[in-house]
């Protein structure tokens, strides 16, 4: 099968994706193997790509928001049927006993493995993941519209969850990439008020266009004070600002799995007032299934912009410089996505 690879992790202008000739995998006990149809561009892979997340093996095959069609069952695997639409997602497995999974909180699972970093992704024509963390996808969706959700979406959603806003509350969002536009307009549709803080003057066109109450570049602040943030930018310096940009009792919350350092922090700027800052690890499979129940409903408007599979790199790069209004789609080699019923 055709896939990309991260050979040698390094600035993405310099090549770190590699094109190359695999065996197609086989589903193992309790999984089943995907035939790919799209595959979500994240900045985690990029952060992969970058050596920002340092590969757990060598060769590995980026990509953890893949939609397709189930074409083989491993043995014992009954929860889908072939041809089902299933969504593969960036986590692939906890264990199940230790005390954050036995408490419910299993994005915090000691010895967890993730779709694209520990083991191949997406970006293949084809992928395999256990059933049980696999994901059935609305209909309401094609195939470009739900690969983002299955990241973006999902880790936006427990971000907004983290943030705490209050009922009819003010929310500040930092960055307005794939993530950010998907967990805005959970925001909207729960009843917040959200202001938008992005550099880029198309994604703040963007904002205004799915209903926020207004967007501006970062350090002009949003008009209100704000009853909670979220950063979705991987800048660090961006953090002080939402704090102060921030009413007593908000919290803010950094989304990203990769941030630069953040600079020093005033205590009675930024964190008086029982102010609060957390940050948002991974997600449980309950976050996974409850987004696409509300994302369906909302329905969110989701912006894909789509890329042949010959063109992945570019792909990143244009991730990487800032030139994507939303969330870039692999379409996979020899497929064609397929609309919504």
């Amino acid at each position: 099968m055709q896939a990309w690879t991260v050979e040698q992790p390094g600035p993405v202008r310099s090549g770190p994706l590699r094109r190359t000739e695999l065996p197609a995998p086989r589903p193992g006990s309790g999984e089943v193997r995907v035939r790919v149809r799209v595959c979500g561009v994240c900045r985690t892979d990029l952060h992969l790509a970058e050596g920002d997340l340092a590969p757990r093996r060598p060769g590995v095959v980026p990509g953890h928001e893949v939609v397709g069609v189930v074409d083989e069952l491993g043995p014992g695997a009954s929860r889908f049927a072939i041809d089902d639409r299933i969504g593969i997602a960036w986590l692939r497995h906890t264990c199940g006993a230790c005390r954050f999974c036995l408490r419910g909180s299993e994005n915090l699972c000691t010895s967890p493995r993730f779709t694209g970093w520990d083991a191949d992704g997406g970006y293949a024509e084809y992928a395999v993941v256990d059933e049980c963390y696999a994901y059935p996808l609305p209909e309401v969706f094609d195939d470009e519209q739900a690969a983002p959700l299955l990241c973006a979406g999902i880790i936006g959603y427990r971000a907004l969850r983290r943030a705490a806003v209050p009922p009819g509350g003010r929310l500040g969002i930092y960055g307005f990439g794939g993530s950010a536009h998907l967990a805005a307009q959970v925001a909207i549709f729960e009843g917040a008020t959200v202001h938008v803080l992005t550099r880029a003057a198309h994604a703040r066109q963007l904002a205004l266009e799915l209903g926020t109450a207004s967007a501006a570049d970062p350090t002009d602040g949003p008009p209100e004070p704000l009853d909670a943030a979220i950063v979705f930018t991987p800048a660090g310096e961006t953090v002080p600002l939402a704090l102060a940009a921030c009413d007593a009792g908000a919290t803010v919350a950094v989304a990203g799995i990769h941030l630069s350092d953040i600079p020093s922090l005033r205590y009675t700027e930024h964190l008086f007032h029982e102010r609060e800052l957390c940050s948002v690890t991974a997600n449980t499979r309950a976050d996974g299934t409850e987004f696409l129940e509300i994302a369906a409903r909302i329905p969110i408007r989701v912006r894909a912009v789509p890329y042949p599979f010959e063109h992945a790199d570019r792909a990143l790069d244009d991730l990487a410089a800032g030139r994507l209004t939303g969330a870039a789609v692999l379409r996979a080699a020899n497929e064609r996505a397929v609309g919504a019923p």
